[in-house]
């Protein structure tokens, strides 16, 4: 497995896997993923300084991805971003070392890692703590991804 920076020609191999787990999370609705207008344009939207999206290539397809962005009302917070794996690739340690790398590119700008997701995903939640996420009781600030109904806060 390659874990690399994504580039354009990965924009629609990434959007089919967010929108593939999406589905089988039965997260296909407004106020997530779903409905963000850059899904098919990472390449481009993870540019600035403090932004990275890095995909996870097995056999010359895509299947895993994450990212860091900030928050915008709160500088020295990032969100950990769109981090989706297809099946194949659970389980093979391929999402911590996603992790780990996202994390240590975060400690270069940030204090704080945030991040939104579903309680139906239950295995991402269970790594998510397992990595020392603290479970919030309500968003840490207000994000186009209402849908969503667990967050999380990692001091860096």
């Amino acid at each position: 497995m390659l874990i690399r920076e994504i580039q354009e020609k990965d924009n629609q191999a990434v959007e089919h896997l967010i929108r593939t787990c999406l589905i089988e999370f039965e997260a296909n609705k407004e106020g997530c993923a779903w409905s963000d207008p850059q899904l098919g344009v990472f390449s481009e939207v993870y540019q600035p300084e403090k932004s990275c999206y890095w995909v996870v290539e097995m056999a010359g397809e895509i299947v895993a991805g994450c990212g860091i962005g900030p928050v915008e009302s709160k500088p020295n917070v990032c969100e950990l971003q769109k981090m989706y794996a297809f099946k194949e690739a659970r389980g093979t340690g391929i999402a911590s070392q996603l992790l780990e790398i996202a994390l240590a590119f975060a400690k270069q700008y940030y204090e704080e890692c945030y991040l939104e997701t579903f309680s139906n995903m239950e295995a991402a939640n269970r790594f998510y703590q397992k990595n020392d996420f603290i479970a919030l009781a309500s968003p840490l600030v207000e994000t186009p991804h209402y849908a969503c109904d667990k967050w999380y806060l990692k001091h860096l």
